[in-house]
């Protein structure tokens, strides 16, 4: 076993053997299947919750996808921030011929082999989406949208692997891959990452960290071997924290609104309501209408423009533009929800659609051509067209009064 990218650990008669991995690794693959073929493991524990172990052994994962549920549910942007982290790691796979997560399948498959119990130790993706997504304020949410978006946008084919794409940026190789494991290659991109955005590193790396280790733990009762495979960031942090009481019904808890985050989402609508009172009773420089056009002319326009923007269809900008107003004194009315139930209904994405998402979302071309993922775009740029417009509104009104 490599001492690079294996681990072991001991407790009550336990020994863990914690394995590294790059989940885009050819050689982690074959790391990972010789090292429980060796061991031969009671328990074999995976960084897999069971939505990733569906979405990863179930070719037709996607086949069921409700679009109009994620829409009315308000899901929209986890789905689209899954979707381009899933693009990000199969372009790196296409790229280096292996299929993201393969180690962690070839783990679950050599656990069958050997007789060993396989365990998913992975808190669910999507509570890890939203607790990171709490974690962030409005300016870092804005800047992780933008990225998202800009990951759509390469439509390299794959051509020149390990050299050049095209546009002058090196591409990944398998070695590059291969040193990110290496423990001072790790530790500093984990201190690059606590740097630059430590309210993701925290529920997406850290909480995690606690999680996984835990459900290692607990899921070693009565063996003498566990294999638990995980992705090489994790290790240093299930180390440290191997042994340590963990809560684990809190790291799965969904998070609260935040208080500033309510506050403002009523505050506005106030605002509105409370100028359009007083223009309407109390103020002889302003009229209600003044009131009225400093509502409606910012939100619809704001609503409507992105919604167009995002290629939405002409009943979808015209619905924009009508519920954008409401919603701006309606905190819990959405425009996005409104919007994107009604592209989905003039779009009438197709099981074909869904099933081919995964592969569509890799390029820019193929992510604006699926109809499911042109609604989720849809969906959200309607909502922050009108929240662009309330913040205008609101500014218009406090001039007027």
């Amino acid at each position: 076993m490599s001492a690079s990218s294996v681990i072991q650990l001991e407790k009550d008669g336990t020994t863990f053997h914690v394995v590294g991995t790059a989940h885009v690794s050819r050689r982690s693959v074959d790391e990972v299947t010789a090292v429980i073929e060796e061991v031969r493991p009671e328990v074999v524990c995976v960084e897999l919750c069971q939505g990733r172990y569906d979405a990863l052994t179930q070719e037709t994962s996607f086949r069921n996808l409700d679009v109009f549920k994620v829409v009315r549910e308000g899901k929209t942007l986890y789905l689209l921030a899954h979707l381009a982290l899933s693009s990000y790691q199969r372009k790196m796979g296409q790229a280096l011929g292996v299929k993201p997560g393969a180690e962690l399948l070839a783990a679950v498959e050599a656990a069958k082999r050997v007789g060993a119990r396989v365990e998913l130790i992975d808190r669910d993706i999507h509570t890890t989406l939203k607790r990171t997504w709490s974690n962030l304020g409005l300016w870092k949410r804005s800047m992780l949208l933008s990225s998202l978006m800009v990951g759509f946008g390469d439509d390299d084919d794959g051509k020149g692997k390990g050299k050049g794409n095209g546009n002058g940026k090196r591409e990944l190789t398998a070695d590059d891959i291969e040193k990110l494991k290496e423990g001072k290659a790790l530790s500093e991109m984990l201190a690059e990452l606590s740097r630059a955005l430590p309210e993701v590193k925290v529920p997406l790396i850290d909480e995690r960290d606690a999680y996984l280790v835990s459900g290692m733990e607990a899921s070693a009762a009565g063996a003498r071997n566990v294999v638990a495979v995980v992705g090489a960031a994790h290790v240093p942090g299930m180390r440290e924290r191997f042994g340590k009481p963990v809560d684990r019904a809190a790291l799965a808890k969904l998070p609260p609104p935040s208080l500033l985050w309510t506050i403002v989402k009523w505050a506005v609508p106030i605002l509105l309501v409370a100028g359009l009172i007083w223009g309407a009773f109390h103020s002889n420089k302003i009229s209600a209408q003044d009131v009225i056009m400093a509502l409606v002319l910012p939100t619809s326009i704001g609503a409507g423009a992105l919604t167009l923007l995002g290629g939405g269809r002409p009943l979808s900008v015209l619905t924009a533009i009508v519920v954008a107003p409401i919603a701006a004194i309606h905190p819990l009315l959405g425009t996005g929800m409104v919007v994107g139930v009604v592209e989905a209904w003039r779009r009438k994405p197709t099981v074909v659609d869904c099933e081919r998402l995964p592969d569509d979302v890799t390029t820019f071309r193929g992510f604006r051509r699926n109809p499911v993922s042109r609604i989720l775009l849809v969906a959200i740029l309607s909502g922050v067209g009108t929240a662009l417009g309330m913040w205008l509104g609101a500014a218009w009104i406090v001039t007027l009064l």
